[in-house]
């Protein structure tokens, strides 16, 4: 028996903007319209470029039940758009290329023949004393290098588990930011036009930018934090099972 040309999932987006989760890597603008369908894939419009694609149905996942900040259509897996079509997206790892004349590594010079010993002495007490001491330096030097090396692996990692960092969830707001971190020394809108927009409140005394994200400017919710380096130390889970992982490591700094 055939399917039905419109999924049931996909009823009420023939007129509703969405965005994919996580979103189509080579393509910037992450809101589309539903379009139409077939039995093996369904069609969407770019809501900024117009650009239309198809889809497989078996990448399509389940829809959001609430659109707050905004309604996600989630993927089965990570989307490429390559060469007009949408594709499985890999990851690969590039190989340094040889230079160009150059040959194979030169073999290993021949072990040279122990020199003859020409005489040996004992060494006096003094001798011995800094050969101690030497060891014993060389020791302590050791040991701080562990420690460091121990010292800076040891720091925090909040991931999607850790749903009590700073007591923020996908339901605050900048007030209720606000409230809990006191007024960022920064503040910042990614842009002034497009369908989703984005304000960063910077704490730079917690080495953390938060990450409010909306489609109105008056009503802009939290989706997670990054570091000084603008990585992602936390993110919200939607009810659907995806995150905002994703959606923050594809936001370019502003």
């Amino acid at each position: 028996m055939a399917s039905p040309p419109i999924p049931p999932q996909l009823d009420h987006l023939v007129t509703r903007p969405f965005s994919f989760y996580p979103p189509i890597v080579g393509i910037e603008h992450n809101e589309w319209l539903y379009r139409k369908a077939n039995w093996s894939e369904i069609q969407v419009v770019n809501c900024k470029s117009g650009s239309e694609i198809w889809i497989s149905r078996r990448f399509v996942g389940e829809v959001s039940r609430v659109d707050d900040p905004v309604l996600i259509v989630g993927l089965n897996r990570e989307l490429e758009y390559k060469g007009g079509m949408v594709v499985p997206y890999q990851r690969r790892v590039i190989e340094m290329p040889v230079a160009v004349g150059g040959g194979a590594p030169p073999a290993p010079a021949a072990r040279p023949e122990p020199a003859p010993i020409v005489g040996i002495r004992l060494a006096s007490a003094t001798d011995r004393r800094i050969f101690k001491l030497i060891g014993v330096a060389v020791a302590i030097a050791v040991v701080i290098c562990v420690l460091a090396v121990s010292l800076s692996r040891q720091r925090v990692v909040y991931t999607t588990r850790d749903q009590t960092y700073l007591g923020l969830t996908g339901r605050d707001d900048r007030t209720s930011v606000v409230l809990r971190l006191g007024e960022p020394a920064t503040d910042h809108w990614q842009n002034e036009a497009g369908a989703m927009q984005f304000e960063a409140l910077g704490y730079p005394d917690r080495k953390l930018t938060v990450i409010l994200m909306g489609a109105d400017r008056n009503d802009v919710r939290y989706i997670g934090a990054l570091n000084e380096r603008w990585e992602p130390v936390h993110w919200i889970e939607n009810r659907s099972g995806g995150n905002s992982e994703s959606l923050l490591r594809g936001l370019r700094r502003f």
